[in-house]
């Protein structure tokens, strides 16, 4: 398929495809920085390890068949 194209056609599909693939990998790093600082919160980490710890739930009942 592309051997019956002509030069400019495969440069300018070259072009295309290197713009597509930079503009993916910018909007990955954008991303990426936009979920950095995400979690708001006034605790400390220990108050909020001992909070999840706090309201964990164990249900260790064996049902009968």
């Amino acid at each position: 398929m592309l051997k019956n194209l002509s030069t400019n056609n495969k440069l300018e599909l070259i072009s295309k495809l290197t713009q597509s693939l930079k503009s993916n990998m910018d909007k990955g790093k954008s991303n990426f920085y936009k979920a950095y600082g995400a979690w708001d919160s006034n605790e400390s980490a220990d108050e909020l390890i001992s909070s999840i710890r706090s309201s964990r739930t164990f249900n260790r009942n064996i049902e009968e068949f």
